[in-house]
Formats: structure tokens, C-alpha cells, sequence
């Protein structure tokens, strides 16, 4: 998986294409993310107790982690990664293109 949690990615396809978001959740299973302000739906609401008006909510819907690239800082572009393992044995990801590390993978 070269996503996790809190990384900044950027959109490749799809209506959203170009646009940069922070991951809230990764699905590993189902090959899924959310991201922050993308991908957004609405969610329409029947009136209850809780939401007594009822109406439309907008939340952020899982997208397909193979429409997502990690933005290089170096870079500053969603970039394709590599890993590597440091001498303690930890995976590290890497800029494909200006080898930049970012971050520990697990």
C-alpha cells in the first residue's frame, strides 16, 4: 500500500482530477481512501428526533486508492513511490523522481 493515514495525495482521474487532499481512512481490504474534501456525495436524510428537518448531507465518499498519488514535498507533485528498507529494517517510501524519503511506511 503506498497510502496511509494523514498523507497529503493528490487526485489522477476522475471529476476531481488535480485536486490535493489530506487521507482520513484507508481500507487496504476493499482498496479504498477517503479524502478530505473529495469525492464529495450527499447523503439525503429522512426527518428523526436527531435531525428533525431532514434534508442533505454532503460527507466525503471511499475512492479507489489507484486514482490517488502521494504529493512529493521535495517535488511538490503527486509522484509514483518506491521502498526501500533502512539499515534497522524499516520500509521506507521514496520519490520515483527526486528520491526524496516520505516517511516510514508501517
Amino acid at each position: 500500500m503506498h497510502i496511509r493515514r494523514d498523507d497529503t495525495v493528490e487526485v489522477i482521474t476522475g471529476d476531481d482530477k488535480g485536486v490535493r487532499g489530506r487521507v482520513l481512512r484507508v481500507d487496504p481490504k476493499k482498496g479504498r481512501a477517503i479524502v478530505e474534501g473529495i469525492n464529495r456525495v450527499f447523503r439525503h436524510l429522512r426527518a428523526s428526533r436527531k435531525n428533525p428537518q431532514g434534508g442533505r448531507l454532503e460527507i466525503e465518499a471511499p475512492m479507489q486508492i489507484s486514482n490517488l498519488l502521494p504529493v512529493c514535498p521535495k517535488c511538490n507533485r503527486g509522484r509514483r513511490v518506491t521502498f526501500r528498507k533502512d539499515p534497522d529494517g524499516k520500509k521506507h517510501r521514496h520519490c520515483r523522481a527526486c528520491d526524496a524519503d516520505l516517511g516510514e511506511m508501517y
